[in-house]
């Protein structure tokens, strides 16, 4: 395998575009806790990526057997990453994350980077399975924003509405291939190589990507209610990218509760998670930060551009 071969292996292994939806947490949590948009985000968020990272390669580890069965193309099992190279990715980057968590904040950083990663280390390991899982999940994402924070309490408002969109997101990724045991029915479309589920499956899927869409609904409103001040142009920008969040993840779950196919379901899911950075705008306008709010949604185009090449999924 030639250099860059193994680095585009890598880039899959710690779905390297998603990284994008890191920073706007620590943004977030810095404009609504206190903190403002001051250099000392920057340790927060390199400490934050390479724990995202760290979990990614994490899940592809223990994952690796079942992704033999349903995710052949994944690093592991298309053998261009061995196990022990992607567990050693992951130990060496929550390291890493650590590491840069101490030397940038010191104890204070410690009160929620132990948190975070043993929230992350848990889910991959141990409760992915577990009902509670997306809870996990969303505690996460939670905990990342309030490592932005000087305040915690005034931070938690746009931590639990991340921690929200999270948690069904997640919910839904459990959907994106069929049981091996499940039957199919009616050949599927060239794009979606796992087949229909079954039509007991499919009403299930159906209900989850549902509730997924009513909490992206309840996420978009939690974030315009945390708006902090009366201008009307301010209210009306952070309403504008709260539409913006809506459509970027609206249209792809609704086509996932028409037709829940594994397909649709891991379209969804991807804009789940791409749709965290408008979400993302949205909070860090309701603080009182347009112009950073809307800097931050630039991001958004450039992480489906990027989506393209390397899944978030």
């Amino acid at each position: 395998m030639s250099p860059g071969d193994r680095l585009g292996a890598y880039a899959r292994l710690v779905r390297l575009p998603a990284a994008l939806t890191v920073p706007g947490d620590i943004l977030a949590g810095a404009a609504l806790g206190g903190a403002g948009l001051r250099p000392r985000v920057v340790g927060p968020i390199a400490s934050s990526l390479c724990l995202y990272w760290a979990g990614m390669a994490l899940n592809d580890y223990v994952d690796r057997e079942l992704d033999a069965e349903e995710r052949p193309e994944r690093p592991i099992p298309a053998g261009e990453i061995s196990p022990r190279a992607a567990l050693g990715t992951a130990v060496a980057l929550t390291t890493a994350g650590l590491g840069l968590a101490v030397l940038g904040e010191g104890r204070r950083g410690l009160a929620t980077v132990v948190p975070l990663t043993v929230a992350v280390w848990a889910y991959d390991t141990l409760a992915k399975e577990w009902a509670v899982g997306p809870l996990i999940m969303g505690a996460a994402r939670g905990l990342n924003v309030l490592r932005g924070a000087d305040r915690l309490p005034a931070a938690l408002p746009a931590a639990l509405t991340l921690a929200l969109h999270t948690a069904s997101v997640t919910t839904l990724s459990r959907h994106e291939t069929a049981p091996p045991s499940a039957p199919t029915i009616v050949p599927a479309p060239a794009s979606d190589t796992s087949g229909r589920r079954s039509q007991a499956g499919e009403q299930r899927v159906r209900a989850i990507a549902a509730a997924s869409l009513a909490a992206s609904v309840i996420a978009g409103g939690a974030a315009v209610l945390t708006v902090r001040g009366g201008a009307r142009r301010h209210r009306a920008l952070t309403g504008a990218l709260a539409a913006v969040f809506l459509a970027a993840y609206g249209p792809e779950q609704l086509a996932a509760v028409r037709k829940p196919t594994p397909y649709h379901v891991r379209r969804a899911v991807a804009a789940g998670i791409q749709a965290m950075v408008p979400l993302q705008s949205v909070l860090t306008a309701a603080a009182g930060r347009g112009g950073p709010g809307l800097g931050l949604l630039a991001v958004y185009p450039l992480a489906r551009r990027l989506s393209r090449k390397v899944s978030p999924t």
